[in-house]
């Protein structure tokens, strides 16, 4: 059986714990909607990415639900911003165990996950993982306009230093 995490919110960890993980999304890019996760392989920060990214987003702290699915299961794999393919939940786990990055990776489980499927469910330091996208560490953002970065711990001193004279930073 193929060992998976979804984060979501602590809030909410009771309620998976007692009905299970229901389908978060509908179809789109070519595969099924379903439940967002990650396998669980040897490396903490792959499994866990994207945490940081997640937490940018919503309020309080984000758990790691653990899930087992049979081998056989179909799931969809690929990167969050190009098409899916589709492989066994034994494939996936595989791939991303040999991937030289899987940065930016994600599995879409295309049916709700019962509660008797999940494992366990465990805090999470709040500081794994990336945010934006999986190479922004050291680059600028797109756009540093007051209506992009509203909101955004840092984002007065971040538009002042990278437009200092002031004005419109779009194009």
């Amino acid at each position: 059986m193929a060992m998976f995490v979804h984060l979501a919110l602590e809030s909410q960890s009771k309620q998976i714990q007692r009905v299970g993980i229901s389908r978060l999304r509908e179809q789109f890019g070519g595969c099924p909607g379903g439940v967002f996760a990650v396998p669980v392989v040897r490396d903490f920060y792959v499994s866990h990415q994207w945490l940081r990214e997640l937490k940018r987003r919503n309020a309080g702290p984000i758990v790691g639900i653990y899930f087992r699915i049979p081998d056989t299961d179909t799931v969809w794999v690929g990167h969050y911003n190009q098409n899916h393919r589709e492989m066994t939940a034994a494939e996936s786990v595989a791939e991303f165990d040999a991937a030289e990055d899987a940065q930016g990776w994600e599995v879409v489980v295309p049916r709700r996950i019962e509660a008797k499927e999940i494992h366990d469910v465990r805090a999470l330091p709040q500081v794994v993982g990336w945010r934006y996208f999986p190479d922004a560490k050291g680059k600028p953002p797109f756009c540093p306009c007051k209506f992009c970065t509203r909101g955004e711990y840092g984002s007065k001193a971040l538009r002042e230093r990278l437009n200092p004279e002031g004005g419109n930073n779009r194009k």
